[in-house]
C-alpha cells in the first residue's frame, strides 16, 4: 500500500498524500522513500513548460537526500523513533512533491498551470519548508554515515530553510502576455498572431492536437467547477478556452487535426432515445425540464435557461421571436407534475437531470467577454473558409464548428449568425467522405439551437440532409442525418412539413433495415418524433415502418433499441389502421415474446399498450389469440404489482377486456380456456 503513489483520478493541484501507518518498520519506510525519491528524480530528464527553476531546485534536493537514504539502508541506527518520525514526514511530503511535479507535466494543463504559477510557486515553497522541518528531527549525529553525507544532508536542511521558491521571471512575463491578449479580445481587437505564437512556443504548444488537449482540460475544469457550484475560476477558465479555440482554429489551420477526442468521434456518435417526450424538453437547452415556467407568449422553458436568456438582455421569446410583454415567469405546475411522473415511471433521476440541465443552460451566455469576442472572430474566420477556402480548408472549418458547437449554446448561436449553415448544407453534396461527415456532424450540433432549425428549413436544407440519409458516403453520416431530422422536426410546423416530403419515411425505414445499431436507433427515434403529428401516421405506415420494426424486434438483442421500436409501434397502434398493420405483419408473437423477455420496464409498458390497442381496434380475433396464451395472464398480474402507475392502469384495462371477452363469448375457442386463471382486478 505504501508505494502506491499514483492517483489517476486526482484533480489537478490537490495532494491526497497518505501518511504511513503507525508501527511501520523503519526498513519498509526507508525502502518506500527510496522508491519515491527515484521517481521524483526521474523528472530530471523531462522538459517542464513552466516552473522550471523551482522544479530543478526541488529535484536537486531530493536527489541529495536519495544518496543519504541509500547510504543508511543497510545499517539503520538504534534510535528508531526519531528516524521514523522524520522519514514518515518526508514520505508524506515527497508524495505531494511528486503530485506537484506530475501536475506541472500534466497533459493538457500547460496553460492552466502557467496561469496558476503564483499559487504553484507558493506550493513549492510550502513543500521545501516542510522538508526542512522534517530534517530538524533527524538524529544525524547518531547515524553511521560518512562525514561527506552528513554535510550534504545539513546543506539540504539549511538550504530548505532559507530557500525562496519564487515565480520564474519568464513565467511571469508569459502570464502578463496572456492577460494582455485576453484584454485585446475583450476590447474587440484581434491580437498580433506573432505575439500569440510567441506565447504558444513558450509552452511548447506547437500543434493542433496539443492546443486541443489544453482546451479539453480547461473545459473539464469548468464542468467540475460548475457541478460543485464553485465557479470562482470559471471566468478565467472560459476566457482561456475561447483564446485557445481561436488559436486552434486559426493559427493551427494547416496542422494535422482530429482523432484526439474520441467522445466526438465516430466511435461514439450521438444516439437518440424515445424515452424523453419532446414536449418535456426545454426549447433552449434541449434537455429535460426540471422547473418549467411559461412566458407571456405562452411558450414554456426551463427556469434556469430562460432566466439566463433574459439576463443577457434578450427580450424576445426564443421560440417564436415575439417581443415579451413582461419578464414574469409563471410556474407550469401541471407540466412539472407530468415530467416528475415520467421520470419516476422510467427510472430517470430528476437530480441528475437537473445537474445536466444546469451544465447545458449555463452556456447560453459566454463565460467571459474575452471568450465571447474570441469565438466571434473565430466564427467569422471559419465561415469565410467554408465559402472561399480550399476543400481541405472547408473540411477543417467544418470540423472546428463540430467541436465548437458540441456542448455550448452561445457558440452555436454565434456560428449560426456567421451564416455557416448555408455553406455546410452545400458541402453535403461533396464526394469527399470526410467533408460530408464533418459537415453533417456540424449541422447536427447547430440543429439543436432553435435558430439553427429555422435557418436549415429556410435554406431548404431538408433535401440536402435527405440526400445524406439516402446516399451518404459513410453509414455514420447517414445516422447523423437521421438525428438531424429528429431535431429539426421538434417544432410543430416543421414536423408537418418534413412529414409531407415523400422521401423522408422511406429513407428512415431503409436505415432501420440496413443501418448500424446507432443508425437504426436514430431512425426509429426520428420517426417517433414525426409521429407526434397525427397526419404523419399514415405516411409512416405506407413506408413500411411496421414490418421493419417487427423484423428488428425478432432479430435484435439490444434492449434500448427494442424499447424504442416498441415505443413507435405503441404510438402507431393507437389508431385502427396502425393496429391492422401490426397484425398483418404477424407481430403478435413478437410482442408477446418481448413482454415476456425484455428487461426494460418501459419496454414492458409499451408491449401492454400495443396489446391494449390491438384489443380495442381489432376485435375478437386478437382477444381470442391472447386468451389462448396461458403465459400472458401471469405476466400481466406481475405488472399489477411491480409496474409503474401508468403500466398498472393499462394492464388493468387489458385484463378487464380479456375477462369481459371470456364472460360474453360463446365460441368454442374461449370455452377451452379455464376461467380460474382470471382474478378480479377491479
Amino acid at each position: 500500500m505504501i508505494q502506491r503513489f499514483d492517483r489517476n483520478d486526482r484533480r489537478i493541484l490537490t495532494f491526497p498524500a497518505v501518511h504511513p501507518c503507525e508501527g511501520i518498520s523503519p526498513a519498509t519506510l526507508l525502502d518506500s522513500l527510496i522508491t519515491l525519491s527515484k521517481s521524483i528524480c526521474s523528472f530530471k530528464s523531462k522538459l517542464f513548460p513552466s516552473q522550471r527553476r523551482n522544479v530543478r531546485e526541488m529535484i536537486r534536493q531530493v536527489g541529495i537526500l536519495l544518496i543519504f537514504f541509500e547510504e543508511i539502508r543497510d545499517h539503520l541506527p538504534s534510535d528508531r523513533d526519531s528516524i521514523v518520525l522524520c522519514f514518515a514526514e518526508l514520505h508524506t511530503t515527497f508524495q505531494k512533491i511528486k503530485f506537484l511535479l506530475d501536475d506541472c507535466m500534466r497533459e493538457g494543463a500547460k496553460t492552466w498551470m502557467l496561469m496558476k504559477s503564483h499559487s504553484v510557486a507558493s506550493q513549492f515553497q510550502v513543500l521545501v519548508r516542510t522538508v526542512a522541518t522534517a530534517l530538524d528531527v533527524l538524529p544525524l549525529n547518531s547515524l553511521n554515515v560518512s562525514r561527506e553525507i552528513k554535510e550534504l544532508v545539513l546543506m539540504v536542511a539549511n538550504q530548505s530553510q532559507r530557500a525562496r521558491m519564487e515565480l520564474d521571471p519568464e513565467d511571469e512575463e508569459a502570464v502578463k502576455r496572456v492577460i494582455l491578449l485576453l484584454n485585446q479580445f475583450e476590447n474587440k481587437f484581434q491580437p498580433d498572431p506573432s505575439v500569440i505564437k510567441k506565447f504558444l512556443d513558450y509552452l511548447d504548444i506547437t500543434t493542433w492536437a496539443e492546443c486541443h488537449k489544453d482546451i479539453k482540460f480547461l473545459e473539464d475544469e469548468i464542468n467540475f467547477e460548475c457541478s460543485e457550484n464553485y465557479e470562482r475560476e470559471v471566468p478565467m477558465l472560459s476566457s482561456l478556452v475561447g483564446f485557445l479555440s481561436y488559436c486552434r482554429g486559426i493559427l493551427f489551420e494547416d496542422s494535422v487535426y482530429g482523432n484526439t477526442d474520441q467522445s466526438d468521434g465516430t466511435s461514439n456518435l450521438e444516439t437518440l432515445s424515445c424515452l424523453n417526450p419532446e414536449d418535456f424538453r426545454c426549447p433552449i437547452s434541449l434537455e429535460l425540464m426540471t422547473d418549467p415556467v411559461t412566458v407571456s407568449t405562452g411558450q414554456t422553458y426551463d427556469r434556469a435557461s430562460i432566466q439566463k436568456w433574459l439576463k443577457s438582455g434578450n427580450l424576445l421569446c426564443p421560440k417564436t421571436g415575439e417581443t415579451l410583454k413582461s419578464t414574469e415567469l409563471v410556474p407550469n405546475s401541471s407540466l412539472r407534475n407530468l415530467i416528475q411522473q415520467f421520470c419516476a415511471d422510467n427510472g430517470i433521476s430528476i437530480a441528475k437531470s437537473r445537474k445536466k440541465n444546469r451544465d447545458i443552460s449555463r452556456t447560453i451566455l459566454p463565460g467571459n467577454p474575452a471568450a465571447a469576442e474570441a469565438i466571434k472572430f473565430l466564427s467569422e474566420f471559419v465561415a469565410c473558409r467554408l465559402y472561399f477556402g480550399s476543400d481541405q480548408q472547408k473540411t477543417k472549418a467544418a470540423y472546428e464548428i463540430r467541436l465548437l458547437a458540441k456542448s455550448n449554446i452561445f457558440n452555436r448561436s454565434v456560428l449560426i449568425e456567421a451564416a455557416t449553415i448555408p455553406a455546410l448544407l452545400q458541402m453535403l453534396s461533396s464526394n469527399d467522405p470526410s467533408m460530408q461527415e464533418h459537415s453533417i456532424s456540424a449541422l447536427l450540433k447547430l440543429s439543436k439551437h432553435s435558430n439553427g432549425k429555422k435557418v436549415i428549413m429556410e435554406n431548404r436544407g431538408l433535401n440536402s440532409i435527405l440526400g445524406v440519409l439516402k446516399n451518404g458516403l459513410k453509414l455514420e453520416s447517414k445516422q447523423i442525418a437521421a438525428a438531424i431530422i429528429f431535431y429539426i422536426s421538434s417544432p410543430r410546423e416543421y414536423r408537418k412539413l418534413i412529414g409531407e416530403n415523400p422521401e423522408v419515411f422511406p429513407a428512415l425505414v431503409d436505415l432501420i433495415k440496413y443501418g448500424t445499431s446507432c443508425g437504426k436507433k436514430n431512425a426509429i427515434v426520428a420517426i417517433f418524433g414525426l409521429l407526434l403529428s397525427h397526419r404523419n401516421h399514415e405516411r409512416a405506415l405506407g413506408a413500411g415502418t411496421v414490418p421493419a420494426l417487427v423484423n428488428l424486434l425478432a432479430s435484435s438483442d439490444k434492449v434500448e433499441l427494442n424499447t424504442d421500436a416498441l415505443a413507435v409501434l405503441a404510438t402507431l397502434a393507437e389508431r385502427t389502421e396502425g393496429s391492422f398493420a401490426i397484425l398483418e405483419a404477424s407481430a403478435l408473437p413478437v410482442i408477446l415474446n418481448q413482454l415476456q423477455n425484455t428487461t426494460s420496464r418501459a419496454g414492458k409498458e409499451y408491449c401492454v399498450s400495443i396489446l391494449l390497442s390491438l384489443c380495442v381496434n381489432s376485435g375478437a380475433e386478437v382477444l381470442a389469440a391472447l386468451v389462448r396464451e396461458k403465459a400472458l395472464m401471469p405476466l400481466l398480474y406481475s405488472l399489477l404489482t411491480e409496474g409503474t402507475n401508468q403500466a398498472k392502469k393499462r394492464t388493468r384495462s387489458l385484463i378487464k377486456i380479456l375477462q369481459r371477452f371470456c364472460e360474453t363469448s360463446t365460441s368454442r375457442l374461449v370455452s377451452e380456456v379455464p376461467q380460474e386463471q382470471f382474478i378480479d382486478v377491479r
